[in-house]
This record gives structure tokens, C-alpha cells and sequence, in this order.
């Protein structure tokens, strides 16, 4: 199958350095046996696209009974993505969703005016040593749709369009390249896709959108004769023609982008807005705690327990 019958991979060595616009190295924060390496927000760069928050989350191993608790905690005015490579996580939130999340599929949830969900490790993993390896992100809704009605998708493995060729296959998880469209319902243009590189395969990215950048979780790829290794995060000049050469051992990378927002957003724990004084009212209305009765409310399954307001 032809990745884009338009496009002609470019030699990584014909792309210039300056082709790479950022080049971020996350910040990691070990959580007591777990790492979360976060590459969104950077300093210098806020969003790739509308993609406001990105989080590695592992990889990390667990004994049996132990695993990942992210306690019930409030959203605003943008959507989550769940990616996992290993492991699963048992979502629930306050619009009634009770979902097991497995590697390859996708769990997008859209906050709006506000949204409230836990995420844990499932009573199954836990009966036993278990993993956890994946990427979590934010993507920033549009200002018109930051105070739409939540929702909730989730998506398997088996509905996400994959391509195959020269040694590169790829799994699209959101919106839309190379002439396919993933499932899940967005507010902007996006692409989102997981892609594993043979050993010295060409990867050539998207060219139809504005801002495109790549994330190296395995491996290493090669541009103008650069190396970069796992762990780093490039932001692509736009309109150039870009392809990534994977280095001698392989690569998995997570290529995302789509149209810039029509300004920066404020970001202010898990709240993220145009308006200041939006994420000022969500703070206020979290803090009163009035369950069901005002713009937040907890999980069916999971009420007991919730993270409080920050300071």
C-alpha cells in the first residue's frame, strides 16, 4: 500500500537541520516506582497542533495487587486521548462510562464545560504481575466548543485504520492522513498515529496538515544525519516535506499534529481554557464539592476517593 500516492519520501539527508523548528526533552517525575516523562507544555512550546499535554507513562512494572490509581479529578475545555502499548486501565467517569482500555484501542473523552474520571489498573491485572506502558495527551477544543456538553468513545484496536509498507506500519488513532479518517468524533483538524519503524525504514509524515511533530518512545531516527534518540520530541517547520530514517535497532514513534488554535490557551492543573476566568469558576465549583448539583459530579463505582483542589 502506498502511504500517499502524492508523496515521494524525501531523503532524511536532503531535509535540512532548521527543519526542526523545537527539539523538546521531556521532563520526567518518578511517582514512587513509576516514571511520567511529560513533553507538553514545553518551555518555548505550548501545543503541537491543537495537542496541548503530552504524557509517557511508564514503562513500569508491577507485583501482584499493586498497579495505577489516578484518583476521580476534574476537566474543562479540551479532550483526553488514552494510548496504551502495555498493560490496561479501567476508566470510569461522571457521565456513566465504565470502560477497560487495552493496547492498540483508544479511549477519547471529551470535557466541554467539565468532566470528572478516574483512571486505575483492572482488579483482572491486578491478579497477577502487570505492566503499564503508554502515552496519555490533551488535545485543546476550539474556543466556539470549549463549553460543549462532555462525551465519551471508545475505539478497538481492530477499527483503526493501519498501513503497512517499506517497513513502516502505523496505526492511525485520531483524525485523518494519508487519505483515512480514524473513527473517534473531533472538534479540529488532527492526526494522531502510532508508527513502528524496521531498522533503517523512511517514515515520510503528513504533509496536508499545518504543524507536525514526532515523539521517539523506542529506538532512534535519523534526520539530516542527525541522531535522535527515544525520549524526544521534534516539532517540524511547516510545509517542508519531512521523512524520518529509523536508526539500526528500529523505532516506534508517535506522530502527531494538525491545525493550529486560534490563540494560546491558560492552563491551570487539569483545566485548560481561552478564559481565565472559566478555569477560575471550575476551581470554585470543584472545590464546593456539590456532586451532581452544579458542573461537576464523580464517577458511579468510584465516589469514595477524590483528588482535591491543588493548594
Amino acid at each position: 500500500m502506498s502511504w500517499n500516492p502524492m508523496l515521494a519520501p524525501v531523503c532524511p539527508d536532503e531535509v535540512g537541520a532548521d527543519a526542526i523548528e523545537t527539539l523538546i526533552v521531556p521532563r520526567a517525575r518518578d511517582l514512587g516506582g513509576f516514571e511520567v516523562r511529560r513533553a507538553l507544555p514545553a518551555p518555548g512550546r505550548q501545543m503541537v497542533g491543537p495537542f496541548i499535554f503530552f504524557d509517557q507513562a511508564g514503562p513500569a512494572e508491577f507485583l501482584t495487587g499493586q498497579g495505577i490509581d489516578v484518583r476521580p479529578h476534574p476537566h474543562i475545555g479540551l479532550g483526553t486521548v488514552t494510548y496504551l502499548y502495555q498493560g490496561d486501565l479501567h476508566h470510569r467517569d461522571s457521565l456513566g462510562t465504565d470502560q477497560i482500555i487495552r493496547p492498540g484501542a483508544v479511549n477519547w473523552m471529551v470535557a466541554g464545560r467539565g468532566v470528572t474520571h478516574s483512571e486505575r489498573t483492572s482488579s483482572a491485572a491486578r491478579s497477577g504481575p502487570n505492566a503499564l506502558y503508554g502515552i496519555q495527551t490533551w488535545i485543546a477544543l476550539p474556543e466556539d466548543r470549549e463549553d460543549m456538553a462532555p462525551d465519551f468513545e471508545h475505539h478497538g484496536a481492530e477499527t483503526l485504520p493501519e498501513f503497512e509498507d517499506g517497513g513502516v506500519r502505523a496505526r492511525l488513532i485520531l483524525g485523518s492522513a494519508y487519505g483515512r479518517t480514524a473513527p473517534a468524533t473531533l472538534q479540529s483538524e488532527t492526526f494522531y498515529l502510532d508508527v513502528t519503524l524496521a531498522p533503517e525504514a523512511l517514515f515520510p509524515l503528513p504533509d496536508d496538515h499545518e504543524d507536525r511533530g514526532l515523539y521517539i518512545t523506542e529506538g532512534s531516527v535519523s534526520i539530516a544525519g542527525q541522531a535522535f534518540e527515544a525520549g524526544r520530541m521534534m516539532v517540524f517547520r511547516p510545509g517542508d516535506r519531512i521523512a524520518v530514517k529509523a536508526g539500526p535497532q528500529g523505532a516506534r514513534l508517535m506522530a502527531l499534529g494538525g491545525a493550529t488554535l486560534n490563540g494560546p490557551r491558560y492552563i491551570w492543573w487539569n483545566f485548560v481554557s481561552s478564559n481565565r476566568d472559566k478555569i477560575e469558576h471550575a476551581k470554585e465549583e470543584w472545590r464546593a464539592a456539590n456532586w451532581g448539583r452544579g458542573r461537576f459530579d464523580l464517577p458511579d463505582g468510584d465516589r469514595d476517593d477524590y483528588i482535591p483542589l491543588p493548594g
